[in-house]
């Protein structure tokens, strides 16, 4: 398994451009529960918290991949600084906002700005996809990097939440920033490796997601990306109903330990199903082991449930990838990327902010119940789209075939 691995990286540059770009993608896994973690602490409703959160994560969904699109016909190392600058700034604004108990809109506001973040996961990807397109070696490398996203998730909550609990509430944030400033300085600087900016396609020339079976792709991923947010802050919610808020990063990381594992295996695997119809596969197993949620009534059963419930997550995205990959021109390819994780950011925004109010309405038992609920309806989208995938995937396939 781990010498697969090894030969990924046996061309030059790319140890440099995953390490810095695990760096820069580390907000994303902490900003999102920081801010919750902050807010309920100092202004004590999760209800505000998750709308404050969710703001951050929707606008940073729908700004990326406007930032992506012109990453592709400018450049990584002329885009990524400035987007990240404005990025850092309004965090830090976003805190003192918080800290001296500025008006309520102005979280607001900040949390909206502070979604300049770039999309660091998918200038990672591009870079391998320049490196190994048409190559055997571009899935493991997907892997590995659905599975560097995953260490994220482990580590980031932990730490943000552990910092902001610790220490002062602002922390966690605090070093997200921090960490987004230092990612992205290291990662431009990495030139090697950086994707060379392609002309247009003549038969494309707007936004690629004017692809049906790419539109199928964000918005199957919405509703994933809803489970995930329903699940951070019902999660903080549920670990201090049972009187232990730091549990919740512990619990949160078991989530993405399943995924990691089933990542790193999933990545040595050579399977014959088509990616479409992984895709699917991939989503079902999604649904079904959300289902389990409902019986949950402590700390050490949502760890468990969350473990095998995170074995779909990298899976799902190694696949959309790779469909991606298939589906989009090369020379949109990062535009495209994002799109589907932009998909991923508004649903973790939906699943933040409805969690939030149900578990302020409801209580933190009824919050699971919206995972459940975002688990059936990304079956049913990928089940309505399923024909549309499976015809781009043909097409692409004979596209490559004829070259």
């Amino acid at each position: 398994m781990f010498k697969l691995y090894r030969e990924i990286f046996s061309v030059p540059g790319a140890k440099g451009f995953s390490a810095t770009g695990f760096i820069a993608r580390m907000p994303i896994s902490m900003m999102g529960i920081g801010i919750v973690t902050m807010l309920s602490q100092m202004r004590g409703e999760y209800g505000l918290a998750g709308a404050v959160a969710a703001t951050f994560a929707l606008s940073s969904a729908l700004i990326a991949p406007h930032i992506s699109r012109m990453v592709d016909r400018l450049g990584q190392s002329r885009v990524l600084l400035p987007a990240g600058g404005i990025s850092v700034l309004s965090i830090i604004s976003l805190l003192l906002c918080t800290r001296y108990e500025a008006p309520v809109w102005t979280l607001f506001l900040f949390a909206m700005l502070a979604g300049c973040m770039p999309s660091m996961s998918a200038m990672v990807r591009a870079r391998w996809t320049e490196l190994y397109r048409g190559s055997p070696m571009l899935h493991p490398a997907f892997s590995f990097e659905s599975v560097v996203d995953e260490l994220c998730f482990i580590i980031g909550p932990v730490i943000s939440v552990g910092l902001s609990v610790s220490f002062f509430p602002e922390a966690g944030p605090l070093l997200s920033s921090i960490l987004l400033l230092i990612g992205i300085v290291l990662f431009t600087l990495q030139r090697s490796t950086e994707p060379a900016v392609r002309p247009l396609s003549m038969k494309r020339t707007g936004t690629v997601i004017r692809i049906g079976s790419l539109r199928v792709l964000a918005f199957t991923l919405v509703a994933i990306g809803t489970i995930f947010g329903t699940v951070d802050v019902v999660s903080v919610a549920f670990a201090e109903s049972q009187g232990n808020t730091v549990a919740a990063s512990y619990v949160l990381s078991f989530y993405a330990i399943g995924s990691c594992l089933a990542g790193l295996v999933f990545g040595t695997l050579k399977l014959g199903t088509p990616l479409y119809r992984q895709f699917g596969i991939a989503i079902a197993v999604a649904m079904i082991t959300m289902i389990p949620l409902i019986f949950v009534d402590s700390i050490a059963k949502l760890a468990c449930v969350l473990f095998f419930a995170g074995m779909s997550v990298a899976p799902t995205m190694i696949v959309t990838m790779g469909l991606v990959e298939k589906i989009v021109p090369e020379s949109q390819l990062t535009e495209g990327m994002t799109w589907a994780i932009t998909g991923l950011g508004v649903g973790v925004a939906l699943g933040s902010a409805v969690g939030g109010w149900v578990v302020d309405s409801y209580g933190e038992r009824m919050g699971f119940g919206v995972a459940i609920a975002a688990g059936v309806i990304a079956l049913a989208i990928a089940g309505i789209g399923y024909s549309s995938l499976r015809c781009a995937y043909a097409y692409a396939y004979d596209q490559s075939s004829n070259k």
